[in-house]
């Protein structure tokens, strides 16, 4: 915490007055983030250990801050310390600006527009800024190779489908995860890909888009960050809004490279799917393995996602097993029970024939079925 504070004193020239701990080890990513605060001044700070995501991390800001685009600025860093210091973009989330207005499916103008508006960013970050980026500094790949995608899908199997048991034959599932990376590599991937690009990653400040959150990007294809922001699980866009907004990115990517939309849609629900995978494997690694449950909420919103996906989406390629073991997790009671967590109902037991006050009686029945 000292080093954000001698950071924070070097770059503004006055004292810190107060110090907030925003996420500490309660997000995915390990990082610790604190918001610092003088007079009139606040910055975040990040304390993170691993030097090659902060480089990445660092490089990207400053090239996208080159190319006009609503990022963070940097203030400092020591590296050595594995810490650095960025400009502020307030509390909320598109994440949470989208909670506070809609009422289940029935999502207000003003967030639909604060939609359009990141979709509309996006060819920026992947096109305009991706021509001159530097990409040896990605990490852990330079590009979203076969290498890659085996990661993610590997993920999938054996923190999502193991842990959850989720029964699956091993070498048939493995035949589908080839068929599938073959496939998926076949799509042109000549572009930046932010890699995290959902709605808990870019902020909402005076009615404008912030993005955060690109460390991981390497080299890919177009599909895969519109999947990820169209698909996040707990964001639960309704099915007709995710294609308007799908066809608002389309229309806008047009204006920054000749592509066929056929060939383009081609390949986009292959995308979408291991997008889904890659998310549950997170989920599953943070909440089965552990132990943070939290993570675990977002499970119920990914398979009605897929369930989406299994009734109205045909994939130019047959994955059997893969398709198997979506349909298990479908039929899961243990996974579909963990909507309900963390609802349980409580029961209090008063009775007027105790003389030495309220007896503290609680019952909590977990999951009840009433």
């Amino acid at each position: 915490m000292d080093v954000l504070e001698r950071l924070f004193e070097r770059y503004f020239h006055s004292p810190v007055g107060r110090v907030q701990p925003l996420q500490g080890q309660l997000g995915g990513s390990g990082r610790n983030i604190i918001r610092l605060a003088g007079a009139n001044l606040s910055a975040i700070g990040i304390l993170y250990n691993v030097h090659e995501e902060n480089v990445a991390f660092l490089e990207f800001s400053r090239h996208f801050r080159r190319h006009g685009l609503p990022v963070p600025e940097i203030y400092a860093e020591d590296l050595s310390q594995g810490a650095y210091l960025e400009e502020d973009l307030g509390d909320t989330t598109l994440f949470e600006f989208l909670s506070r207005n809609r009422a289940g499916e029935d999502i207000a103008p003003e967030a639909i527009e604060a939609y359009r508006q990141v979709v509309a960013l996006l060819p920026r970050f992947q096109i305009e800024a991706g021509r001159d980026l530097n990409y040896k500094v990605c990490y852990p790949r330079a590009s979203f190779d076969r290498q890659s995608i085996a990661w993610d899908l590997n993920y999938f199997k054996y923190y999502f489908l193991r842990l959850a048991g989720i029964s699956f034959n091993e070498q048939a599932l493995e035949n589908d995860f080839h068929h599938l990376t073959k496939f998926l590599l076949s799509a042109a991937r000549d572009y930046f890909l932010y890699r995290d690009f959902q709605s808990r990653n870019v902020m909402w400040r005076e009615g404008h888009p912030y993005f955060l959150d690109y460390q991981g990007g390497r080299k890919g294809a177009l599909q895969y960050d519109i999947a990820s922001l169209l698909y996040d699980a707990k964001a639960d866009l309704p099915p007709d809004l995710r294609q308007q907004l799908l066809d608002h990115y389309l229309d806008t990517l047009a204006h920054f490279i000749n592509f066929e939309r056929a060939q383009f849609m081609q390949h986009y629900y292959a995308y979408v799917y291991v997008r889904i995978m890659q998310a549950l494997g997170a989920y599953g690694f943070r909440g089965f393995y552990e132990r943070k449950t939290h993570f675990l909420e977002s499970v119920p919103y990914a398979l009605k996602n897929l369930r989406w996906l299994l009734h109205h989406v045909k994939l130019p390629l047959a994955l059997p097993a893969l398709t198997d073991a979506f349909k298990g997790m479908l039929g899961s009671e243990r996974l579909q029970s963990l909507s309900s967590k963390g609802k349980n109902l409580e029961v209090r037991v008063f009775s007027f024939s105790f003389h030495r006050g309220q007896p503290n009686d609680t019952i909590k029945l977990l999951n009840p079925r009433l």
